[in-house]
Parts: C-alpha cells; structure tokens; sequence
C-alpha cells in the first residue's frame, strides 16, 4: 500500500506543480523581471560612477547562463516549479503513511488537510519569517553558500519541532486534555522556533539608494513595493501548492484506505 499512496502524492504533486506555475507565471514572473531592470539599472549607474572600475559586487544581469528570459519565465521556470511539486508530494505520502492510524480519531481526508498545513507552516511559513524571499536579482552571489546553508538549517529545524510538538501533544493529551496539550504544545514550538530565530544570525541584502561622492541619490534603492509583491506571491505560489496537494490527494486516498477513522496504533 505504501507504494501506491507514494503514486499518488505524486500524482497530486504534479496537479499541484502545474497550477502553481500558471500561479507564478502570471504573478511571480512580473516581479522577477522588474528586479532585473532594476539590477540592470543600477549596474548602468555604477559604469557611470566609477568608469567601469570593479566594485567587488558580483551580480549576474539576467543573462541566466545564456538562456533568454523567454526560456527561463516558460520552460526553466515549468520545470522548477513541477520537480518541486512532486519532490513535496512524495515527502507529502511519506508523511501521511508514517503518520496515519497513529495520530488518533482522524480520516484520510482530515489527516491529508492536517499534513499538508503542517508542512506549509513549517517548511516554509516559519522559515520565511527569518529568511523571507528575495528575487533572483537581488541578492549577492558571494552570500549564495551561507543564505543556502541558514535557509536549509531552519527549515530542518522548523520540521523538526513541528514532529517533536506533535508528539508531546499526543503524549500530553491524556493527562491535559486534547484542547489543552495542542495549545501547550503548539506555545511550546512557537517558543522553540522564536530561539532558533534569535540564534541565526540576518542576512539583509536588498540595496538602499545609490549616491555619489557629495552624497546625492543618483539611483533609488530597490522599490519597496516590487519587493512586497514578490514575496507575497511567492507565499502563494507555496500555498497553491500545499493546498493542492493537500485537496487532491485526499479524494485519491480515501478510496484507497477508505474514509474511516482510524485508532491510534499501538
């Protein structure tokens, strides 16, 4: 059976990946490419400055490698979105085969609703409160290792409290309550989480107004605005996909472990 709830996380991974690249296509697209204008600009801004001189700064200007932008906004960006997608579809049906009939009084479909919020919230709601988004024309190529490194430290970390505050719930329901150990437990991973946050150390990159030597704005920083809008449609683009999957592989599951309630297993 695991095999066959595996296919079908991957099945509701790949619905999922092409709706949220239609989602970024026509959302997220726009906001890249006005970054990359603005990279563009500044970089012209610079050369006027400092007659070509190198400034250590090394930004790539849109030119992805020789691909055209009419490649990366269809194709690279179909494809990127849709790997992921069924990367987090199948994690999605490890979750659930692990966690059904052993997480109490819950259906297919609940449970599937449940795994999908929990994975949302913590593989990328949490995570992007320390290291939000940024677009690809905005951050320093020198930084990539580190922002990579933090970005994977606290999404394993994130994960790993949310399972951690799942089980003390369930342990403490018994004593507490039900009502009672999930809010002790979920203030017990908000807690945690605030820690974490606090001992990863910021990385801000997005650059403030460009000025001369006499201190004059010669080029505005990065539009505050262009910035918002990527983020918060990068946060739906995350959402149309948990949601998703989530939704389609809760109809495809029910009929294959039936829409029951399960006992927790001993």
């Amino acid at each position: 059976m695991e095999k066959q709830i595996i296919g079908r996380g991957l099945l509701a991974g790949a619905v999922a990946g092409v709706l949220a690249f239609l989602f970024a296509r026509i959302f997220v697209e726009p906001q890249i490419q006005l970054a990359i204008g603005y990279e563009e600009g500044v970089g012209a801004a610079h050369e006027a400055l400092e007659a070509a001189a190198h400034t250590g700064h090394s930004h790539s200007h849109g030119d992805g490698g020789g691909f055209t932008r009419g490649v990366q906004m269809n194709i690279g960006m179909g494809l990127g979105v849709l790997l992921f997608s069924l990367a987090v579809g199948a994690l999605f049906a490890v979750v659930f085969a692990v966690a059904y009939g052993r997480v109490g009084n819950v259906s297919a479909r609940l449970l599937s609703l449940y795994v999908a919020g929990g994975m949302l919230l913590s593989l990328y709601v949490v995570p992007t409160l320390k290291y939000p988004a940024s677009p690809p024309a905005l951050s320093l190529d020198e930084t990539i290792r580190q922002r990579t490194l933090l970005y994977l430290a606290i999404v394993v970390l994130s994960a790993a409290l949310l399972i951690g505050a799942v089980y003390l719930g369930r342990r403490w329901a018994s004593k507490l309550g039900a009502w009672n150990a999930a809010v002790a437990a979920g203030a017990g991973y908000v807690v945690a989480i605030a820690v974490v946050m606090l001992i990863l150390p910021s990385i801000r990159e997005t650059p403030g107004p460009l000025v001369d030597d006499a201190g004059t704005i010669v080029y505005e920083g990065f539009p505050a605005d262009v910035l918002y809008e990527f983020r918060l449609y990068s946060l739906g683009t995350q959402v149309v996909i948990y949601t998703t999957i989530g939704l389609v592989f809760a109809a495809l599951v029910s009929r294959l472990v039936g829409d029951r309630k399960q006992s927790v297993a001993p």
